[in-house]
């Protein structure tokens, strides 16, 4: 059997309007963009660990910690609203062309959600390695809130069954998806411009840090003051820290 090509692509752009140069931001002594690289290189299972950055600074210090980056970021595709779909499609088809050859199975990490377990990406690229009929595997914290949809200035639940209040217990189940904590996805997706399938396998956590995503200096402390508890706890196994 041909073996399948993993890649796994971290986005990490120079410029940011909460946090200034926000992937290079401290948490626990180390820059942002530390933690998904060590946990992809520890995870075992990407051929390549690479950082779609324009920031020459920011490629530097990817360097330093393992990863590497072929080339830079074309400005136009580092804007506020490029979309990370468009992002991912730009930075597999240049790495695939400098590497001179086709990746079967596309990891993606963000260095704004810290609080991931290695075993979730190692998880991801084993169930679409294992499974054919599955597109995309990545986590999600499993949730049990009521949310309400502003369409044409008209409010409305977002699922039937919120329109009643039910016990967390008996309440049907709602998920969070988290990709930029573990999401491993067909390469044929990623060209298409698409992050994830329709047919998807679900890696499901109940841990609250899971919703810390760091953009504001407020998000820093708290994901400072998170790895303190952890670490003080000896629940940061199988994590980056």
């Amino acid at each position: 059997m041909k073996k399948q090509k993993v890649i796994c692509i971290i986005p990490a752009r120079g410029g940011s309007k909460g946090l200034k140069m926000k992937n290079l931001q401290k948490v626990n002594r180390k820059p942002l963009i530390y933690f998904p690289i060590k946990a992809a290189i520890k995870s075992g299972v990407c051929d390549k660990v690479c950082v779609s950055t324009d920031s020459l600074q920011i490629a530097q210090v990817s360097k330093k910690y393992g990863a590497e980056v072929p080339v830079l970021r074309k400005k136009k595709f580092a804007g506020d609203f490029t979309t990370t779909e468009q992002t991912l499609k730009n930075a597999l088809y240049e790495f695939e062309n400098f590497y001179k050859t086709k990746f079967d199975i596309c990891v993606f990490l963000t260095s704004t959600n810290i609080f991931r377990k290695i075993s979730w990406i190692k998880k991801a690229v084993k169930i679409l390695k294992k499974d054919k009929k599955y597109d995309s595997a990545f986590s999600v914290h499993k949730i049990y809130k009521h949310f309400w949809h502003l369409d044409d200035k008209k409010l409305t639940k977002v699922a039937k069954w919120m329109n009643r209040y039910t016990s967390r217990q008996i309440a049907p189940q709602l998920f969070r998806e988290d990709t930029g904590l573990a999401s491993a996805s067909r390469s044929s997706l990623w060209r298409r411009g698409k992050r994830i399938g329709k047919k998807v396998k679900l890696i499901i956590n109940n841990d609250s840090f899971t919703g810390i995503d760091i953009h504001e200096k407020k998000d820093l402390e708290l994901a400072n003051f998170a790895i303190r508890y952890l670490i003080k706890k000896k629940l940061n196994k199988d994590m980056i820290t």
